[in-house]
């Protein structure tokens, strides 16, 4: 058996003897590598952050940012990992330390390697460009896009001089060792099994492997992103008996734009989703910011998200209303089930415990309107205390098809078939929308919570059909 490795700012170490369920970040704090910390264990304070190299969607191979820790090194073997050790030194800064040491963006230094790391990433992005013409407030004239940082949380208040920062730095010199790795092909995933204690982690090559593995251990953890599973091990101590990683699939990461649907492989991080489809579909890229941060979206996927069966995901409510299906994949073959048809329950669906989920399929012609309403305490970075997806056509100002999905008002996410009966065939007009939107406000059984109330919900229920409206009629009041 090969043995697991990882490149470490360009050493080559041993995976071994970590335990299948040991992060990264741990795994480098035990091997010296302290500028990573833990914040929070949840990836949402970006303390931990670090860089891979991935395939590229502009050069061959590209530097992201993610939360080292929630990705467990074993998911890593063969891969190459950069933290902020590897940047720099004391003696010759790389030029995003020397940015924010010059102005004032360490503070107390806790969280410094983390923003060090994420601005990095956004450094060396190949399409990263100077703005042609005035930068808006959140990208900076050098093309910095600060939903780079959307991640990372500065416990001393010092955002200016971190932004000022990231709207300095340059272009990679031509003889930067990281920014010439792009042109190199990415590391390639490795079939792994680590073993220890008892429990095994596995990366099979194939999916006809996943699948037969997960046939004969269908109480296996299946990981792709991990932002969801490495919160339940670091917050909740789940130790699984065996975790399958599906991750590197190659039938998994696949994106075709045919002519009748988009199809999205189920292992493709919601970054490369964005980035790949380039607003090809509207209400997927209305959907995208507001999904977590971008180190969650750098190793999030749609078939995680979906996998989870939570009734406050994101992604959820915008398929819904996109009428999207799910592919699925188990020993018997394919089958095909309309999203709506998939949740059964409480974080449950009509996926067999032997079976993955491949793909998503998005029928074309989309729809001429849509929009994504998330209700949460912070603009982004947030869990949704209410999620709301439109897709219609209006012609001649009558409503000829509508689709709306809704996300944390029931134990599932799902479709306000209600609300759509008082839409479809009706004028697209104040007093239809009126009379819609208190059919919207009864659908679901939304609860009260400490995100908000359910008479909160059901309130934005009903308000985001008449903001809709008014999106799509030049501010028309309701």
């Amino acid at each position: 058996m090969v043995t697991a490795r990882i490149t470490v700012n360009g050493e080559v170490m041993p995976i071994s003897p970590a335990a299948p369920t040991t992060t990264l970040l741990e795994f480098l704090r035990q091997w010296g590598f302290t500028g990573s910390k833990e914040g929070c264990a949840e990836g949402e304070c970006g303390a931990c952050s670090v860089m891979l190299a991935r395939p590229g969607i502009v050069g061959r191979t590209e530097w992201i940012a993610v939360n080292a820790c929630l990705i467990p090194v074993a998911a890593l073997d063969g891969q190459e990992v950069v933290t902020a050790e590897g940047l720099g030194t004391p003696e010759a800064l790389h030029p995003v330390q020397r940015e924010l040491a010059i102005r004032g963006g360490s503070q107390c230094g806790y969280c410094t390697p983390g923003f060090v790391c994420s601005m990095a990433a956004e450094y060396y992005r190949p399409d990263r460009v100077a703005a042609d013409g005035p930068a808006d407030s959140e990208h900076g004239p050098n093309g910095f896009d600060l939903h780079a940082l959307s991640g990372n949380l500065c416990r001393c208040t010092g955002y200016r001089p971190i932004r000022d920062a990231a709207f300095a730095i340059g272009t990679p010199d031509a003889d930067d060792p990281l920014a010439r790795r792009g042109a190199a092909a990415p590391p390639e995933p490795a079939p792994t099994v680590l073993e220890q204690d008892g429990r095994t982690f596995v990366r099979p090559a194939t999916l006809t492997e996943a699948v037969t593995l997960l046939h004969t251990h269908t109480d296996a953890d299946v990981v792709a992103g991990c932002t969801d599973w490495g919160v339940e091990v670091n917050i909740r101590a789940r130790r699984a008996d065996y975790v399958i990683a599906i991750d590197q699939l190659p039938e998994l990461r696949v994106l075709r734009v045919e002519p009748d649907r988009f199809e999205l492989g189920a292992a493709l991080s919601l970054t490369e989703l964005e980035r790949r489809l380039a607003g090809e579909v509207p209400l997927l890229a209305e959907l995208f910011p507001q999904f977590g941060s971008r180190l969650i979206r750098n190793s999030a996927t749609l078939g995680g998200n979906l996998g989870t069966g939570s009734p406050i995901g994101d992604a959820a409510p915008a398929l819904l209303a996109l009428g999207a299906s799910v592919v699925l994949a188990g020993p018997a073959g394919e089958r095909e089930v309309d999203l709506a048809d998939y949740f059964t329950g409480y974080r449950r669906s009509v996926r067999r415990p032997d079976e993955l989920i491949c793909a998503v399929h998005i029928p074309r012609p989309l729809a001429r309107l849509s929009g994504f309403h998330k209700i949460a305490k912070r603009r982004f970075d947030d869990i949704s205390s209410v999620a709301v997806a439109f897709a219609l056509d209006v012609d001649d100002d009558v409503v000829r098809s509508v689709r709306i999905g809704l996300g944390g008002v029931a134990e599932t996410p799902v479709r306000a078939y209600d609300t759509e009966s008082a839409l479809s065939g009706r004028p697209w007009a104040p007093e239809t929308i009126a009379a819609a939107a208190r059919v919207l406000e009864a659908e679901g059984t939304p609860l009260d919570d400490h995100r908000a109330s359910a008479g909160y919900r059901r309130a934005m229920l009903g308000q985001s059909l008449r903001e809709m409206y008014a999106r799509t009629t030049e501010g028309a009041a309701v």
